[in-house]
C-alpha cells in the first residue's frame, strides 16, 4: 500500500467520504478498476461533476480528464445531444417496457452501416454479457468447446474467461505455452478446460495450436488492439494472420472492440486494419456515456439466436434510455470529418508526450492509435503481456501520475490502464496537458 502522496494533500473530502464508504460498501467503491488496489491509493478521487474534457472532484480541483469514465466518454461529459436525447425519451415515452420499439431497429441499421463485418445484431447491457454471448454462440455453431485467449486481454468478468489477464508469469506456465490462471479464487472447477491461454502477437504459436487443435477450437477471441495491458499494438500482418488461419480451420474470429469500437474509427479496429472478423462486441463508445452494449456478425452465426437455438435474454436490454443514448451518439459519432478531427488532436497529444519524454531523457516512449494511447516507461519494445510484465516500470508511471494529477490532468494510476482523448478536447486542453507533461517529466529526470 502506498503512503498519502502529494497529490491528495488538496482532496481531503474524498479522504472522508470514502472513509464513511468504506463502511457501507466494500472495499469503498463499486468497482475493482477504482479500488485501492488498482493504484488509486490512498483513495479514490470523488467526483463532484463533469462537462466536456474536465472533471471536478468534491474538493473543487479540476482536472483535463484522460480518465473518461474508463472509455465510453468520447463525447465527453454531458455531450448535449445525447443528454437531451434520453431527457426527451424518458419524459416523453418511458424507460423500459419489455416490449420493442421502433428505435432498435433504427439502431441496428447504424451499426451494421458502420461496422464491416456486422450484418446483423443484438443488444446487451455490457461487454461482459456480449462476450459471454459471442463465446456461447460460438461454441453452438461449431460444435466445439475451446475458446484461445490471449494473457493480458480482459473480456469482462464471467467465469468462461476472467482467466490469465494479468497472471504471475511465475505461475503462468512457459512463455511460449502459457497455462490458464485464474483470475481470483472462486472460480468453478474445469472451466480452464475449455481455455487455450496464449502470448499475443506471435502468428506462429497461434499457428501450431491451431494446426494441433484446431478441430476442438470454436473461436479465438481476441482485442484487435489490446487495450487491458496498457496500449500494445498489433503487429503488422498479425491479425491479418489470425483471420486467415482461423478461416481455414472453421474457427470463429470474435474482435473484442469494447474499447476500440467507434473510438479507433467510426467502424472500429476492423475498419481501421481492415480486417473482418466474424462476430464483433461493442460497449463503451456506443452509448455515449449510458451502459449499452451490442453483438453482432455474420447473418449464418447470428440464425442462432434469430431461431431461438441461442438465448439471449434481459430485462434491461434495449431498454430505451440505452438506445435513445446509442442513437444519439452514433449520429454525432457519423458527422463528416469529426474523426479527423478527433485524430488531429489525438496526434498532438501522442506526439507531443513522445517529444517531451525525449526531451527530458526519460526512458520512457507512447503506444496508441487515433484517440487510445498510454506511456510506457520501458527501455525495450513491449509486444505482448510478458513483456510488459518484465519492462514495463510501474514505479515510474506511478511517479508520473502523480505529477499530472497534481498539476491537473487526471488519468488512471495504473501503467496497464489507457489514457483517452474525446471529441470534446482541444489543442489548448492538449497544450495544457503538455505543459503539465514538461513539468512532470522534468522533475522526474532530476531524481533519475
Amino acid at each position: 500500500m502506498h503512503s498519502i502522496h502529494k497529490p491528495f494533500l488538496r482532496s481531503s473530502t474524498s479522504g472522508a467520504l470514502f472513509t464513511a464508504a468504506c463502511d457501507v460498501i466494500p472495499g469503498g467503491v463499486n468497482s475493482t478498476a477504482r479500488a485501492q488496489w488498482s493504484g488509486w491509493t490512498p483513495y479514490p478521487l470523488f467526483v463532484e461533476s463533469g462537462a466536456g474534457p474536465r472533471l471536478r472532484d468534491v474538493d473543487g480541483n479540476e482536472y483535463i480528464d484522460y480518465l473518461l469514465g474508463l472509455g465510453p466518454m468520447i463525447l465527453g461529459h454531458r455531450p448535449p445531444k445525447v443528454t437531451q436525447a434520453v431527457v426527451d425519451f424518458i419524459q416523453q415515452r418511458g424507460t423500459v417496457f419489455a416490449l420493442p420499439t421502433a428505435d432498435e431497429a433504427v439502431l441496428a441499421e447504424k451499426i451494421i452501416a458502420a461496422v464491416p463485418s456486422i450484418e446483423q445484431v443484438r443488444l446487451c447491457n455490457t461487454g461482459t454479457e456480449a462476450v459471454l454471448y459471442a463465446t456461447r454462440l460460438a461454441r453452438a455453431y461449431t460444435k466445439r468447446r475451446k475458446i484461445i485467449r490471449f494473457e493480458g486481454m480482459y473480456h469482462g468478468f464471467s467465469d468462461g474467461v476472467y482467466w490469465s489477464k494479468h497472471p504471475s508469469i511465475d505461475k503462468a506456465g512457459p512463455d511460449e505455452r502459457p497455462v490458464p490462471v485464474a483470475q481470483g479464487p472462486g472460480m468453478p472447477s474445469g472451466v480452464e478446460d475449455n481455455l487455450i491461454i496464449l502470448p499475443w502477437n506471435d502468428p506462429q504459436i497461434l499457428a501450431d495450436v491451431i494446426a494441433r487443435e484446431g478441430d476442438s477450437i470454436a473461436a479465438v477471441l481476441t482485442e484487435p488492439v489490446m487495450c487491458n495491458t496498457g496500449c500494445i499494438l498489433p503487429k503488422p500482418g498479425y491479425l491479418e494472420a489470425m483471420r486467415e488461419l482461423t478461416q481455414q480451420h472453421g474457427i470463429l474470429l470474435i474482435f473484442d472492440e469494447v474499447i476500440t469500437g467507434f473510438r479507433v474509427s467510426l467502424g472500429g479496429a476492423q475498419k481501421h486494419y481492415n480486417v473482418r472478423p466474424d462476430l464483433s462486441v461493442f460497449a463503451k463508445g456506443l452509448g455515449g456515456g449510458f451502459p449499452v452494449a451490442a453483438l453482432g456478425g455474420r447473418r449464418e452465426v447470428m440464425a442462432l439466436v434469430a431461431n431461438g437455438t441461442v438465448s439471449m435474454a434481459g430485462t434491461y436490454t434495449a431498454n430505451g434510455i440505452a438506445v435513445a443514448a446509442a442513437n444519439a451518439a452514433l449520429d454525432e459519432l457519423a458527422q463528416d470529418g469529426l474523426f479527423a478531427r478527433l485524430y488531429d488532436v489525438s496526434d498532438r497529444l501522442r506526439d507531443g508526450l513522445s517529444a517531451v519524454m525525449q526531451e527530458a531523457g526519460l526512458p520512457a516512449y507512447v503506444v496508441g492509435v487515433g484517440p487510445l494511447m498510454q506511456v510506457w516507461f520501458a527501455t525495450q519494445p513491449i509486444h505482448n503481456y510478458r513483456d510488459a510484465e518484465r519492462h514495463a516500470d510501474q514505479t515510474m508511471f506511478r511517479h508520473w501520475w502523480e505529477g499530472m494529477l497534481e498539476r491537473g490532468v487526471l488519468f488512471h494510476p495504473g501503467a496497464y490502464e489507457n489514457l483517452f482523448v474525446s471529441t470534446a478536447h482541444t489543442a489548448d486542453d492538449v497544450e495544457q496537458t503538455l505543459q503539465a507533461a514538461r513539468d512532470t517529466a522534468a522533475a522526474l529526470a532530476r531524481k533519475a
